[in-house]
């Protein structure tokens, strides 16, 4: 019988230093937890608002509500409301220690690993349909041309009315069919998404214009049937990915100024300017376009926009391989007073993650210092914890991140089987002392370039023969042809 992606999982989990499962003293301090958060101090009451989620079909860690309203001014109001985890999990709790040490929920095909017990991110702690419950309320003003700024940051009493999915949410707005429950049902849901959508797109724009860049990565999701890939789908991304995209982009800048102007220290969210400039103007001018010497966010996203147009179906290819020399994104401490590296992708200079203390640590501590804030206190954690916990969660991610695709490997890996000694058409991703590697245009598959590598560099189109897979590894290895 063949190993289940489960087990391969829980096993790869251990290896990047994960805990997988909850040890007892985590389960015996849930046994003591029988609510939700209550208010501790004076908190708005917002349960009147048409407050919903938009998340996946599956997602129960609800960690955002969203709402909009337009204003006579021509102005508008968007406001994000974000769940309070650390009404529950309280800092050097048995909890708390265990998000401190994994970081994050890692989402692998047949089984996830939240970084919060079930019981509280899937319940507690989420902002569950027609249930009240504590947030943090991110508001914020949008102009006639999208441009963001904070209004405020506030405790308050929220209630979902409405939970959506992406695939509802996308189809409603892309081809005005809302049938998907609930929103047929709920008066004036229409109209909202609607109104969250305009100023989405208005947003975007601005951000566009800013210099944000735009890539079109293409992502697998394995098809899983009793722990085994049968099939590999590509996971579409759809307006309401978009809406959701921007309202969070606000709402991190948002949070992030409100602590700069409060003088509160930040774990910034940050990636920096590239170090591989120069193999991405090379790839430019092998494209027939030219960018400057030096890295140029704007122009980059402008070559960027123009090879869509020109080439939609290598777009992706392309995409890859500049995220890729681009680099990874990490966490630093940050300082209200301090000149601070910012987000290359996103063109801004103040952002941090604090919409999802379900899913990812560093969300959860911002949220103590939001919170410690409001009661005029000192910050919770020194900069030499923050500076140490930013370390943490950049290993850890980049942990994260190695199994994420390493199982994603593990079930391309069940489906090439019976693929050995084929052909195919691939690009190459990666290249460096470790190894060259290749994705394969159809099917979209990562794997290894382990003969005729000589030479190769990232964004190169090869022809590779299919040579051995590696179930349990995730291994699967090219010749080059």
């Amino acid at each position: 019988m063949m190993i289940t992606l489960a087990e391969i999982a829980h096993r790869a989990m251990i290896e990047k230093g994960f805990i997988p499962d909850f040890p007892k003293r985590v389960l015996d301090e849930l046994t003591a937890i029988h609510a939700p958060s209550k208010p501790q101090n004076e908190v708005r009451d917002l349960r009147h608002l048409l407050w919903v989620s938009i998340d996946n079909d599956d997602s129960f860690d609800l960690d955002q509500l969203t709402y909009a309203e337009k204003l006579r001014s021509g102005m508008s109001k968007i406001y994000v409301a974000v769940a309070d985890v650390d009404g529950i999990v309280k800092k050097g709790s048995a909890v708390d220690n265990q998000a401190e040490h994994n970081t994050t929920s890692v989402y692998t095909p047949g089984k996830v690993f939240p970084m919060l017990p079930l019981k509280l991110s899937n319940d507690l702690t989420s902002l569950n349909e027609n249930t009240d419950r504590c947030a943090n309320v991110v508001e914020l003003d949008i102009s006639k041309d999208g441009d963001f700024e904070l209004a405020d940051v506030y405790p308050a009493l929220v209630r979902n009315h409405g939970k959506l999915t992406y695939n509802g949410v996308g189809t409603c707005l892309e081809t005005q069919i809302c049938l998907l429950h609930p929103i047929p049902s709920i008066p004036g849901l229409r109209k909202q998404l609607e109104i969250q959508d305009e100023i989405a797109q208005r947003i975007e724009n601005f951000r566009n214009r800013q210099g944000a860049l735009h890539f079109a990565e293409i992502e697998l999701q394995p098809i899983v049937i009793n722990g085994v890939a049968v099939g590999l789908e590509e996971r579409i991304s759809n307006r309401a990915h978009k809406l959701i995209e921007n309202y969070m982009i606000a709402a991190n800048v948002g949070v992030t100024r409100y602590l700069n102007k409060k003088n509160y220290p930040t774990l910034r969210r940050v990636v920096k300017t590239p170090k591989r400039w120069g193999r991405i103007v090379e790839l430019a001018k092998d494209l027939g376009d030219e960018l400057p010497s030096k890295p140029d966010v704007k122009a980059l996203r402008a070559f960027l926009l123009k090879q869509e147009r020109a080439s939609p179906l290598q777009f992706p290819d392309l995409s890859l391989a500049i995220i890729k020399l681009i680099g990874r994104g990490e966490y630093v401490l940050g300082h209200p007073k301090e000149k601070h590296l910012g987000h290359f992708d996103l063109a801004e200079l103040e952002y941090a993650h604090t919409t999802a203390p379900n899913r990812r640590f560093p969300d959860v501590v911002m949220q103590r210092i939001v919170k410690s804030s409001f009661q005029g206190k000192p910050s919770p954690y020194t900069d030499n914890e923050l500076a140490e916990i930013a370390a943490h969660c950049t290993q850890k991610e980049d942990d994260a991140t190695k199994v994420e695709r390493r199982m994603v490997k593990c079930a391309a890996a069940m489906v090439l089987l019976k693929q050995i000694g084929h052909v195919f058409k691939a690009m190459v991703t990666g290249a460096g002392a470790k190894g060259t590697w290749v994705r394969l245009l159809d099917p979209p598959i990562e794997g290894k370039l382990v003969r005729g590598f000589e030479n190769a560099d990232v964004g190169d189109y090869l022809k590779v023969k299919l040579v051995h897979v590696d179930v349990v590894n995730g291994h699967i290895d090219f010749n080059r042809m």
